[in-house]
């Protein structure tokens, strides 16, 4: 894949922001019955750190109950920073125990496929039906009717909108 700077895009959810891959869009995929996941042609190089990286992709668990998928570029630093904090604090430590502990390498086999590992499909509810959904420099991977549910949820604001999104238009 020839990845694109961000200005030049041409919708297909995959580019490049000049120091890394970068994800966007909403996929619906199906776990076959091994727990194999075929990642969308466009995104495999990325994912797998660009033409000639060796690199496997790094699958971990969310608190939100989805799967983070990330290149292993962009997985490492994040590892490395929450590895770098106080485990004597309980809630930084449940939190390495959720992410580094739940993290997997997952190889991308000549069908362009990834294997879901049992405790993390068991983690998130996977089944047969997921969404794929791109976040920039990661992936989430949800049950579909969790991310429908996800969804609907997010678009009814039950009061006032982040301070953060002051002034934020679209």
């Amino acid at each position: 894949m020839a990845q694109r700077d961000a200005g030049q895009g041409d919708g297909d959810g995959a580019g490049s922001s000049g120091d890394g891959a970068f994800f966007r869009g909403v996929t619906h995929l199906a776990l076959d019955t091994k727990g194999r996941l075929a990642i969308p042609a466009r995104h495999r190089d990325a994912l797998a750190g660009g033409e000639g990286s060796t690199g496997a992709p790094v699958l971990t668990a969310d608190p939100s109950h989805c799967l983070l998928l990330y290149p292993r570029a962009a997985w490492e630093p994040i590892q490395a920073r929450l590895m770098a904090l106080s485990s004597f604090n309980a809630q930084i430590r449940g939190l390495q125990r959720l992410l580094v502990g739940h993290a997997d390498d997952v190889e991308i086999d000549a069908a362009g496929r990834i294997l879901v590992p049992p405790s993390l499909r068991q983690y998130a509810s996977l089944d047969h039906r997921v969404v794929l959904v791109g976040q920039w420099r990661k992936f989430e991977l949800w049950d579909e009717a969790k991310w429908q549910d996800e969804t609907a949820r997010t678009l009814t604001f039950d009061g006032a909108l982040p301070p953060e999104l002051d002034g934020f238009s679209l």
